[in-house]
């Protein structure tokens, strides 16, 4: 901002706080005062009766000086001083500065109110004055000069502002060209097409979004699985945790699911099947007659273990049964195991397969499970008494289906009639 060019009276007293304005060329004498600081001789430049003024506090406006009430610019009669127009005096003394706290009041009056730009065109300071300063009239066009540089700091924040805005535009924009930038192009590549990326009947779906859902119980049972048919794996077991309750109320038999380790087959699979099995209607579980429920801890009353081939035939021979000969199941009745061959369970027969094709898989495993409880609650073997009837379930139908010239159906119901 610049600074006033007139200046005010001078005091006779003993001022501290206001500096005494520089001497003046021309011939000197003493001006009144205390005593307590010398004070150099000043220069009339006025008639004698017009006594000269100090300069007056410079502050950035262009308002008109006055004097103010109580001396504020000091009493007349301190001495002449130079005029605004004359020759400035020698660097023999720094040039007075106005008080800070006009300067601050000045500054806080004169600031527009929520000024944005506060941060671009206020200084805290003014920057250091040299001990010697061209007249008054040197300085309007340093006045001009900062007002042209506070307005020049206005118009670049302003620009500053606004670039930002539009880069901060663009770089969002490219940010979410993975999303939205891509849909974009998407779309308008579409109409420039013709539009025939939006038809759905034409884009392919993303194979991350078309996840498969988990398969069901019984799209598992209609699976085969690998198996050795000549696997003998470690010979220890797994009972799969858990509880079934008996969902009927007849004879109650309890029973766990043991499954050898390292054979590869999903033991909760295999327990399910045996749970579902036994207590369907067309099972030992008929007209309510028993009721199965699976533990996994406490005393059964039998255990149904599924096995590989070579654990198969060394349980079965404790109790004096051969299933080596055609890769067979038992129920080993000297101990507590029900024994379901691994390589039956997994791959089926020929004579299901050749009967039932594809949808062999489950009803065998039905059989495999009726089969051999029904000897662990006392069947015995039966064969096929009618061509063309539904085998009974304790034939050994995994062997044959067809027996003395009589062929019959591939059954796993005790009671398929339910």
């Amino acid at each position: 901002m610049g600074r006033h060019s007139r200046r005010g009276p001078a005091d006779n007293g003993d001022t501290a706080d206001i500096p005494v304005a520089p001497p003046a060329q021309g011939p000197s004498h003493p001006g009144p005062g205390t005593g307590r600081r010398r004070r150099a001789p000043a220069q009339a430049t006025g008639p004698a009766h017009m006594p000269a003024r100090p300069s007056a506090p410079q502050v950035r406006s262009g308002h008109p000086e006055q004097r103010e009430p109580g001396g504020a610019w000091g009493a007349p009669g301190a001495g002449p001083v130079p005029s605004p127009r004359g020759p400035a005096g020698p660097p023999s003394m720094p040039r007075p500065r106005p008080r800070q706290e006009y300067v601050d009041a000045f500054d806080a009056a004169s600031r527009p109110p929520g000024d944005p730009y506060a941060a671009v065109t206020d200084w805290d300071a003014e920057p250091p004055r040299p001990a010697y300063e061209a007249p008054p009239e040197a300085e309007a066009p340093r006045e001009k000069r900062g007002k042209g540089l506070t307005y020049t700091g206005i118009a670049a924040a302003a620009v500053t502002t606004v670039l930002a805005v539009v880069v901060a535009g663009q770089v969002t924009g490219r940010g979410g060209d993975s999303a939205g930038g891509a849909k974009a192009r998407a779309a308008d590549g579409a109409r420039a097409d013709g539009g025939s990326a939006s038809r759905s009947d034409d884009r392919a779906t993303p194979s991350h979004t078309a996840q498969a859902a988990p398969a069901t119980y019984e799209q598992k049972m209609a699976k085969k699985y690998p198996l050795a048919a000549g696997l003998k794996a470690s010979g220890t077991f797994d009972a799969i945790p858990g509880f079934d309750k008996a969902p009927g109320k007849g004879q109650k038999f309890r029973y766990r699911v043991d499954v050898e380790k390292g054979i590869g087959l999903d033991g909760e699979l295999f327990a399910q099947a045996v749970q579902k099995t036994l207590n369907d209607k067309r099972s030992w579980a008929h007209d309510g007659a028993r009721t199965f429920e699976r533990i996994s801890s406490g005393k059964p009353d039998f255990v149904i273990t599924l096995a590989s081939p070579g654990t198969t035939a060394k349980w079965c021979a404790k109790s004096g049964l051969d299933t080596t000969q055609d890769n067979v199941s038992c129920d080993s009745a000297a101990t507590d195991r029900v024994m379901i061959n691994a390589y039956r369970w997994a791959q089926g027969s020929e004579t299901y397969d050749k009967e039932l094709g594809s949808h062999a898989i489950h009803p065998y495993r039905q059989m495999l499970i009726n089969h051999e409880v029904g000897h662990r609650l006392g069947f015995n073997h039966v064969t096929c008494s009618q061509a063309g009837a539904l085998a009974p379930v304790m034939q050994q139908q995994t062997k044959f289906l067809t027996f003395d010239g009589i062929t019959c159906k591939a059954n796993p119901w005790a009671f398929p009639k339910g």
